[in-house]
């Protein structure tokens, strides 16, 4: 299979698809792989480093496109690139087909088989493939971290000849993937850190990482994936009042709370943030999805009193070099079932696979997608 690599078009991207190391790996299998020049300078990966992994530098994307049977993207392509990839070629990425409605009737216009990474089905099988989760970690380690650089008080109890300073309290919402990195980021740095799930099943992983538990008993938290699911007007009420106890004092609120195909559920209220310290910060990771904080911006700081509120939407994006090596290991583990054999046909039976798959011969085949686009 003929790979392709290109520089990713968005100003605010720095990650890569796939790294020298994946592409040595994937020439190794016996696939060829063509990067565009310089698609790795942002992530600390020159183009003599692909070169040595086995990979072909282009400068021509024209070509670079027309030769390629499978597309490896960070984000979803623009029309400039899906007018110009062969039919029947294959696509991989981010590729956002629960939020965009013209990406997936454009890729199925051109009979491009389209697998969107944000799709890949969460079972152990998969594991290696889960790009949601390898993203999840980098932004709740950075969401930390932005938090103590902008709050103005130490993370950690510090005793000096001038006293003893009490550690910072730090509230984290949700306890998924980015929610436990930022747990356990905390209480590294010093942080006393208090955990809010609504799925009981998490308790046990926050206590285990040192942080306590707040726990509020809801029947039917998540779904068959793990995810927690949407409630009802009346229990996000109930759930404000839960974090309420613990945010009026806390020296920062990092908030990943999220509902797949649904608007983040608002759990931090107006009031609530007038309520917060003077100083405060709330770092609000569910911002792309509308939010958890009702006065969260995208991309955006916003300061309501004496309070920060920060609403980044690609944390990964400020951690290139690793992002990409975890997110190009995930790419390549999805590209080798995918296309096990480099010069046999493409496996769209396997369950992975199937999971992730958008569109295939000019139609649109995944369910959840199908009921968005209606």
């Amino acid at each position: 299979m003929n790979i392709a690599v290109l520089n990713e078009t968005s100003g605010l991207e720095a990650r890569v698809a796939l790294t020298p190391e994946t592409c040595g790996k994937l020439v190794k299998s016996g696939h060829v792989v063509q990067v565009e020049s310089g698609a790795g300078a942002a992530s600390g990966f020159n183009d003599a480093a692909y070169v040595a992994a086995g990979a072909t530098v282009s400068h021509d994307r024209n070509n670079l496109l027309a030769d390629a049977n499978i597309l490896c993207r960070v984000n979803k392509p623009g029309p400039d690139i899906i007018e110009k990839l062969p039919a029947n070629s294959v696509v991989i990425g981010f590729l956002q087909p629960l939020a965009d409605k013209t990406i997936t009737p454009a890729l199925a216009e051109r009979k491009i088989t389209a697998l969107a990474m944000e799709l890949v089905p969460r079972i152990t099988r998969a594991q290696f493939m889960d790009a949601l989760s390898s993203m999840a970690t980098v932004a709740g380690y950075k969401a930390v971290l932005i938090a103590a650089h902008s709050v103005p008080r130490f993370f950690p109890m510090l005793t000096t000849a001038a006293g003893t300073i009490k550690p910072a309290k730090v509230v984290v919402i949700g306890a998924g993937v980015a929610g436990l990195q930022a747990i356990a980021t905390a209480r590294r740095l010093g942080a006393e850190v208090v955990g809010y799930d609504v799925r009981p099943a998490a308790g046990e992983q926050i206590r285990s990482l040192g942080a306590q538990f707040e726990p509020m008993e809801v029947s039917h938290a998540e779904d068959a994936g793990g995810y927690a699911t949407e409630q009802s007007v009346e229990f996000y009420k109930q759930e404000q009042e839960l974090i309420r106890k613990h945010s009026k004092d806390a020296d920062a609120v990092i908030s990943t709370a999220l509902v797949p195909g649904k608007r983040a559920p608002l759990l931090i209220t107006r009031e609530m943030v007038e309520e917060m310290r003077q100083g405060s910060v709330i770092v609000d990771l569910s911002a792309a999805a509308g939010g958890n904080c009702e006065l969260t911006l995208p991309d955006e700081q916003v300061r309501h009193g004496g309070v920060l509120i920060l609403g980044p939407t690609n944390l990964p994006s400020t951690m290139p070099e690793h992002a990409s090596q975890l997110y190009g290991r995930n790419m390549a583990a999805l590209v080798s079932l995918l296309a096990p054999e480099p010069a046999g046909s493409f496996n769209l039976d396997d369950e992975v696979v199937k999971g992730a798959l958008v569109t295939t011969n000019g139609e649109i085949v995944h369910q959840a997608v199908k009921a968005f686009l209606a």
